[in-house]
């Protein structure tokens, strides 16, 4: 067999055509990361401390928590569960908010009628039941609640639901 005779030219011009290709794969690679870097993520939903943090932010002081507490006996319920105090703004007095944190909107969906039965364990006066709910949180208790107060424990939970899934 014999040799293929391959000039010194030839062999210059495989290779600057070789890293050309590596260049431009590289150049658009960076480009797409670049693209994906300037995008931001949907939300998800927070978890209590960030459900907590905005309604701090809001004006509205927590204490007393506590997990696990649904106000009622359904164990389903006190798995999602977290029960604190809360007051500010145009509420001064303490009230008991009860939080449940569903896994995804499918839960939520799935659950939600379940929270009204459950308050029924805790609300001494079915008029003034309050609750305010976006998936995946349905947060509720005995009302009447001030005005801002409801407001801002909306606008807490529906910035704390990102995209409710």
């Amino acid at each position: 067999m014999g040799s293929i005779p391959i000039s010194a030219a030839r062999v210059r011009r495989v290779s600057d055509a070789i890293g050309l290709v590596g260049l431009v794969a590289v150049a658009t690679i960076v480009a797409a990361c670049g693209t994906i870097s300037r995008s931001a993520p949907a939300p998800t939903p927070a978890d209590f401390q960030g459900i907590a943090g905005d309604i701090v932010q809001r004006g509205i002081r927590i204490e007393h928590i506590v997990s696990g507490d649904a106000g009622c006996p359904d164990q389903q319920l006190g798995k999602t569960a977290i029960a604190f105090d809360a007051a500010g703004l145009d509420q001064p007095t303490p009230v008991r908010i009860y939080v449940y944190i569903f896994r995804n909107r499918e839960t939520y969906e799935r659950l939600r009628a379940t929270v009204d039965s459950c308050a029924k364990a805790y609300v001494t006066d079915p008029e003034t039941y309050e609750s305010v709910e976006t998936s995946p949180y349905v947060v509720a208790g005995q009302g009447p609640w001030g005005a801002g107060f409801k407001t801002n424990l909306r606008a807490a939970i529906d910035e704390a639901a990102g995209t409710g899934d």
